[in-house]
């Protein structure tokens, strides 16, 4: 089914996917075929989708400098569009309110080039206080409404849901405790995987 339609819309050429995000897109610790990116790639191709990801991940980065990029990272050949900041403002301490603003005006800029988007984000913990967790936490699915926008509101859902014996066991992070391990990547792309090819099906057809 989802073959078919993706193939439909993108014609004789592959769609395209900018991947913009932290180092959890980038892919640090892991060698190169271990990360995000590659791994949902091939999830991607193995359902059916005729995709290139592209990988616009940089360690580090904030949802500012996400902002300060996206310019120049939206070339002609870019039909979609995946958003995945947040967490470094988050681990900073800095203003929701900033990040919000931030995202808003990267997901302005991505509409009004006609292309569809994905607004991945992560969840604060408890220990920021109920008011920051709060207004963190609402970032996703408020401004996902606001520009129609497919929405994971926690990329590391699939792990955080199990418990920390759990995750040891199977070691689905790495030794930081901050960025999932190749097995772990595994198990996020299993979940991110379909919302994506929603992403994907929403492409214009190429002419």
């Amino acid at each position: 089914m989802v073959s078919l339609s993706l193939a439909s819309a993108a014609s004789a050429d592959p769609v395209t996917l900018l991947a913009v995000g932290d180092s959890l897109t980038q892919g640090y610790g892991l060698a190169p075929e271990q990360g995000l990116v590659p791994q949902l790639q091939s999830w991607l191709e193995d359902h059916g989708a005729d995709v290139n990801v592209i990988n616009a991940g940089v360690s580090g980065d904030t949802t500012a400098g996400g902002r300060a990029r996206l310019g120049w990272s939206l070339t002609p050949e870019v039909d979609a569009v995946m958003i995945a900041l947040g967490g470094n403002d988050m681990l900073r301490g800095q203003p929701p309110a900033k990040a919000r603003a931030n995202l808003d005006a990267m997901l302005a800029e991505v509409t009004a080039k006609g292309l569809p988007a994905a607004l991945v984000g992560l969840q604060a913990p408890g220990n920021y206080g109920t008011a920051y967790q709060a207004d963190f936490n609402a970032i996703w699915p408020e401004l996902g409404a606001k520009y129609d926008a497919v929405v994971v509101d926690h990329l590391l859902g699939p792990i955080a849901a199990q418990s920390p014996e759990a995750r040891a066991e199977q070691g689905l992070m790495q030794a930081d405790g901050i960025h999932p391990s190749a097995k772990g990547v595994t198990l996020v792309v299993e979940a991110l995987g379909p919302k994506v090819l929603e992403l994907l099906e929403r492409v214009a057809p190429q002419s």
